[in-house]
This record gives C-alpha cells, sequence and structure tokens, in this order.
C-alpha cells in the first residue's frame, strides 16, 4: 500500500471529479477544432477580394487585364487537376498497401522502376512546358507596344510621389508625398491621373531616383521604373471609374505613402481636365534630367526639356 506524505499546514489537495476524463478531453478538443475552423474561415474571407469567376482577383477593367484573368484562373485549374491526382493517388496507396494484421512479412523490395521513373520525369516536364508558352504568349502580348496608342503618358517615380506627363497633350501634373492622417478627404490631395476610356494608352515610365514600380490594381498588371531605363506597356480601359494606384517596390521610408488616383473618364471630360491642367499653367513636359541615372533621349517620347521636374 503505497503511502503519501503530507506536510504539516499544507492544503489538502482535492481532486476535481466534476466531469469524467472523456468529457473533458473531448471539450478541449471541441475548443480545439472551432478554434481552427474559425481561424481558417478568417483566412479565407481575408483573401477574398474578388469574384470566384475571375479568381479572387480584382475585376479587369482592362482588355489586358481580362488575359492576366484566363491565365491566372487555368493555372489554377491545372493545379487542381494535378492535386486530385496526387491526393487520390496517396489515398489510394494508404488503402490498398495497409498492413494487414496476419501480414508477418516485408513487401518485396524494388530498387527502381524504369517506367514510373520515366512518367514521373516527363509529365512535371510537360506540365511546365504547357504553363511556360501560355504565360510567355501572355506576356508578349500584355507589353506589346507596336500599335500606335491614343494617349501617351510618361509616368515619372519620384520620392514618394508621381508626374505625370501628357505627352501629346503637351501638359503634366505633378504630386507631393501623401500625407496619411486617417481622416477622409486624404485621397483628394493625391496626383490624379486621368485616361479616355476605350482609348489605347502608353505609359512610358521612368524614376528619378530609386527603383519603384507603377502599379494600378484594376489593370491587373504592373511594371517597374528603373533609374536609367524606359520601361513602358499599353493598356486599354474599358469603363469608367475611379482606380487606385500605389508603388508595389519597397522603395524607402514612405514607400506606403506612395499613392496616386486613376479616373477613368469619357473622351469630353478627359478633354476638359486636360485644358484646366493648361489653364494652371501646366504647359510642356517635366524634365527627366533630374534622374541621377540619364536617359537616352532616343528612349522617351518628345519632352520639353526646358522646364524642371519638382
Amino acid at each position: 500500500m503505497a503511502h503519501h506524505r503530507h506536510e504539516e499546514g499544507a492544503p489538502l489537495r482535492q481532486q476535481d471529479v466534476s466531469a469524467p476524463r472523456r468529457s473533458r478531453r473531448r471539450t478541449v478538443s471541441t475548443r480545439t477544432v472551432q478554434a481552427l475552423a474559425v481561424s481558417l474561415t478568417a483566412l479565407a474571407l481575408s483573401g477574398c477580394a474578388g469574384r470566384v469567376q475571375d479568381g479572387f482577383l480584382p475585376r479587369a477593367v482592362t482588355t489586358g487585364g481580362e488575359r492576366v484573368t484566363t491565365l491566372w484562373n487555368g493555372a489554377w485549374i491545372a493545379a487542381l487537376g494535378v492535386g486530385i491526382i496526387v491526393w487520390g493517388l496517396i489515398i489510394w496507396c494508404v488503402v490498398a498497401y495497409r498492413r494487414r494484421k496476419d501480414d508477418t512479412t516485408l513487401p518485396v523490395q524494388l530498387r527502381y522502376n524504369v517506367p514510373m521513373e520515366i512518367l514521373y520525369t516527363v509529365v512535371p516536364v510537360f506540365m511546365i512546358a504547357v504553363l511556360f508558352y501560355y504565360t510567355a504568349r501572355d506576356e508578349a502580348a500584355l507589353l506589346d507596344t507596336k500599335q500606335d496608342p491614343d494617349v501617351v503618358v510618361n509616368v515619372v517615380g519620384k520620392k514618394w510621389s508621381w508626374d505625370f506627363n501628357y505627352v501629346n497633350e503637351d501638359t503634366f501634373e505633378t504630386g507631393t508625398q501623401a500625407q496619411l492622417t486617417g481622416e477622409e478627404g486624404v485621397e483628394k490631395n493625391l496626383p490624379t491621373l486621368y485616361l479616355p476610356v476605350n482609348q489605347r494608352v502608353e505609359f512610358v515610365l521612368t524614376a528619378r531616383d530609386v527603383i519603384h514600380s507603377f502599379w494600378v490594381p484594376a489593370f491587373l498588371q504592373k511594371l517597374d521604373m528603373i533609374p536609367g531605363r524606359v520601361n513602358r506597356f499599353q493598356v486599354t480601359p474599358t469603363e469608367t471609374g475611379d482606380f487606385k494606384g500605389k508603388c508595389a517596390e519597397l522603395c524607402g521610408a514612405y514607400h506606403s505613402q506612395m499613392l496616386f488616383n486613376v479616373k477613368v473618364v469619357e473622351q469630353a471630360e478627359y478633354d476638359a481636365h486636360i485644358a484646366e491642367l493648361k489653364a494652371r499653367g501646366n504647359t510642356g513636359q517635366l524634365d527627366n534630367s533630374l534622374n541621377p541615372e540619364k536617359i537616352m533621349d532616343e528612349d522617351l517620347p518628345e519632352l520639353d526639356t526646358e522646364r524642371g521636374g519638382n
């Protein structure tokens, strides 16, 4: 018989027998499952930025954006198909080759299986080749600048704001760093890029100081802005509306405040905005010579080099 020592003056500890151990374990298990379910639900909802048919991407408002959505959905469908096959094979192997109660011997040991190894090599290579083909095809289309654009905008990234040179219209708009105070109406002070709907727009991207990245999420396309280099791409907005733009490259202390607005409007409203800019005295073009890395003149549209940028 076991004896338990008890020191004088120490309170006796009583075991909690108010609930059976199995019930307590079940309660803990239930709470764990509930907490996990809530966490997964919150994670899933946090990623629902769009519609199912758009692959939860922002709804495309350009012709190129529709191409990106199609490629994105196709890649996910292919990935899910491969996943289902792999999961099915794993479950089948677990069930079919599980150890039986009366099985006391080791299974047949194989050093290699040539047909299976060929299959495991050829199928992944084929999948990557198909994905590469469609990606390269769509990338070439998205970066095609051979067509003559209706509007050309030289977008200049700077720490930490944006300048917009409307090249054909010979006017510009300059921006200053956003002041995020948390109050309503802050976005009204951001630089605003106006674009006409259903017109092909070419963005000529340059940077004054460090690497930035021009990104309008609703366009489903972005491109880096590298000092000393000119990058460009074209889009055709398909619907009017107000959209948000930002820098997508970590460029310094105030990267998060490098924001701008985009307004896609009818041609008449676009023309009125251009006239308003000229009435403010914003004639000519902001100069790109302030860049620490000089840009070759032939890489840029015809810009007025007599006016200094901000």
